[in-house]
């Protein structure tokens, strides 16, 4: 964590986007690599990079499955990446000096 209370993992500007969008799933729900991928317009290469980040800090589950024969991954926000993203929100708000 920087000193001013922002998550360096969360702050690239890829990645708030990524947990931002995975924020508006549901807790219990996923959503498929590609779907992620179009709905942020990211390449694939590009959003595998910053998944990797966001996973090994915990914030982003990956699930790597087969449905019928073809490979599908499916994503998911932690309970992890929920809370960091909410304390990033009240840190970010703190410093645009708003209430949180």
């Amino acid at each position: 964590m920087s000193t001013d209370g922002l998550d360096p993992v969360i702050h690239a500007p890829a990645r708030l986007r990524i947990v931002a969008a995975l924020a508006q799933i549901a807790r219990d729900d996923t959503i498929a690599f590609p779907r992620l991928q179009r709905e942020l317009e990211m390449t694939a290469g590009n959003l595998s990079t910053h998944l990797r980040k966001l996973e090994d800090a915990g914030y982003v589950q990956v699930t790597k499955t087969h449905e019928k024969r073809t490979p599908v991954t499916y994503l998911a926000l932690t309970p992890e990446g929920r809370t960091a993203l909410r304390t990033y929100r009240t840190a970010l708000t703190a410093i645009l000096g708003g209430s949180s």
